[in-house]
């Protein structure tokens, strides 16, 4: 007597067994990824030269997206909501009048009365100290310094004005040469979508710079 045949539907079912045993894990890890690159941590890279010396043109930058909060991926629908944004972050935003990403710092939020001249910040009364090292200039913000260049006079002055809730005031690093609040406004808190973190590539080269 010979050996009993298979049902006609056990092969296929043994390779779709197979199939899913191979795909399901790589199905799983690249949904992962692609979650958490749109709701917890990403990278840009830098196309302008607005946060120099800070960030210097084709810097890479990753971007911490839950810094403030988490947001269901690809939607302004938030999970959960987290303090912040604080002043000195500097943070990747949607541009208000046009389709592109901007990389800035805050320097004024909700509350907060911000005047602007020659590129110096006076806040909430207090002038914002800067201090200058060899060629550089420092500006501390809320604490902490950073460097800035105040060319071409800082660029355009602003305020005094004294910020309503839900509301941010942006500027580049590079005064004189930055197209940011002083231009297009204030910028709500949705319209940020992350805090910069640090620059881990630079001129082709790994490197290691906190922001």
């Amino acid at each position: 007597m010979g050996t009993p045949l298979p049902p006609a539907s056990a092969a296929p079912m043994s390779r779709l067994r197979r199939f899913r045993t191979a795909v399901m894990p790589l199905a799983i890890i690249v949904l992962t990824m692609l979650t958490v690159r749109a709701s917890l941590a990403d990278h840009v890279r830098v196309p302008t030269g607005s946060m120099q010396p800070t960030v210097a043109i084709g810097d890479r930058v990753i971007v911490n997206k839950a810094a403030y909060g988490v947001r269901v991926p690809g939607t302004q629908v938030w999970l959960a909501r987290f303090a912040g944004p604080a002043v000195g972050d500097v943070v990747v935003l949607d541009a208000p009048d046009e389709d592109k990403l901007l990389l800035k710092r805050v320097v004024a939020g909700p509350g907060d009365t911000i005047a602007v001249h020659r590129g110096e910040i006076t806040l909430n009364g207090v002038a914002q100290p800067i201090t200058t090292v060899g060629a550089l200039a420092f500006e501390t913000l809320n604490g902490r310094a950073h460097p800035v260049r105040l060319d071409r006079q800082g660029g355009p002055d602003y305020g005094p004005e004294t910020l309503p809730a839900g509301r941010y005031l942006v500027m580049g690093d590079n005064r004189g040469d930055s197209r940011d609040g002083r231009y297009f406004g204030l910028i709500s808190r949705d319209a940020i979508l992350g805090r910069a973190a640090l620059v881990f590539m630079r001129q082709g080269s790994p490197t290691w710079r906190g922001l």
